[in-house]
């Protein structure tokens, strides 16, 4: 992902992250505030994947709820 993620849009999207990375806690979530990298770092961090697969996994979820 090139971009972080839009604050409005990050709210928007906070309930998607959870149906999707159950293991993420709100406070998790709140940490990241739409930073991907924090975001694949958390990814790592809490699934033990490498940074290809967590960056692949948020710039997935991206594509997928990037409606404009």
């Amino acid at each position: 992902m090139n971009k972080d993620i839009a604050q409005g849009k990050w709210a928007q999207l906070k309930g998607s992250i959870k149906q999707t990375w159950g293991n993420l806690t709100d406070s998790d979530i709140a940490q990241v505030n739409g930073d991907a990298q924090k975001m694949c770092g958390l990814l790592q961090e809490t699934y033990g994947i490498s940074q290809e697969v967590a960056q692949r996994e948020v710039d997935d979820f991206w594509s997928r709820h990037n409606h404009p």
